[in-house]
């Protein structure tokens, strides 16, 4: 069983023994119209999630400078969309203000709602699919951003602004790559890693600059590695150099530059830090001792991942899903 159709199922299962009316009523309306289906977690209050291997999630109560311009950018973002709820933009941005402050699951609610007034926007699947990745719904991550590419498919890339922008001021992403980049790490975190291989390709033929080959290039380099596939995993390699002007995916670059062999594992590894950087640098650290049969090694740092509080990282996440799959 993938681990969020197990989610799904013991949601469902608490829902039911809380509410049996409502709940059913819920579940079995599947999906909505024009739509893919939609959560329907139970969860403990205030909780945002169930972790993979069983324990609620919350979001942090940190009041950091960093939190406090997050409350103020959000307040600007509802008073824009009360001016007007039917404008997409304000929805977007809405709904990613919220997530910032990690209330995935009001996020998930505005970007549903964006879903309802705009079908065809693929924006709204592609935040709508990156929020159900952070509360570990990886299936209805997969039907939302599939569902975005399509709508892509065949249309011009466009520059997607930054929510939180990097020092330079300068976006590093895009409307296609991040949902080709969503896309594939959902099929990842299932353990799909086959499903996964398609969309880096997709991912790979809208790259326009360094950080975006890099990001892409760490994702598809572990996949090939853990499908046992080492000769098209040092393929990825061949375009990755010291000398790439890469603005804020520097550990994804440093992780790559360690797999080619010009720097150490004990370098960067540091268990301590528990920004999404860091945390997605311990997980590739983790890794690759994984999957250079280091199991003990590699049980080890996955779980010292997840002792942290960045619950919400990709790092983290992929960490949770690691030790699940070995309790299965």
């Amino acid at each position: 069983m993938r681990f969020s159709q197990g989610l799904h199922t013991f949601a469902a299962t608490v829902c039911l023994a809380i509410a049996p009316m409502a709940c059913s009523q819920a579940i079995d309306s599947g999906e909505l119209e024009g739509e893919p289906a939609h959560s329907v977690t139970a969860l403990p209050e205030g909780a945002q999630a169930i972790s993979l291997l069983g324990q609620p999630l919350y979001p942090s109560t940190d009041t950091t400078e960093v939190v406090t311009q997050q409350i103020a950018d959000r307040a600007g973002a509802r008073i824009a969309y009360d001016a007007d709820p039917n404008d997409a933009d304000a929805i977007i941005w809405l709904g990613r203000r919220t997530a910032y402050l990690g209330l995935y699951r009001e996020a998930i609610e505005i970007f549903t709602e964006g879903i309802r007034k705009h079908p065809g926007d693929a924006r709204m699947y592609r935040h709508r699919g990156h929020r159900y990745i952070s509360v570990r719904e990886f299936d209805l991550a997969i039907a939302d951003l599939s569902h975005g590419a399509d709508l892509v498919r065949g249309t011009e890339d466009t520059v997607e602004p930054d929510g939180q922008p990097n020092e330079r001021g300068i976006p590093t992403s895009s409307l296609h790559s991040n949902i080709h980049y969503h896309l594939a790490l959902a099929y990842y975190l299932n353990g799909d890693f086959e499903a996964a291989l398609d969309s880096y390709q997709d991912y790979m033929d809208v790259v326009t600059n360094p950080d975006m080959l890099v990001a892409i290039s760490h994702w598809w380099y572990m996949a090939l590695r853990r499908l046992d596939r080492d000769a098209e995993a040092d393929q990825v390699l061949e375009t990755i150099s010291a000398d790439l002007a890469v603005i804020e995916n520097q550990s994804y670059h440093q992780l790559l530059l360690m797999y080619k062999g010009d720097s150490a594992a004990d370098d960067l590894w540091d268990p301590t830090s528990q920004d999404p950087s860091g945390v997605a640098i311990a997980y590739g650290v983790a890794n690759w001792h994984f999957y250079h049969k280091r199991t003990e090694q590699a049980v080890d740092a996955f779980r010292q991942i997840i002792s942290g509080t960045g619950w919400a990282g990709f790092g983290y996440i992929a960490a949770e899903a690691e030790l699940a799959r070995m309790e299965e």
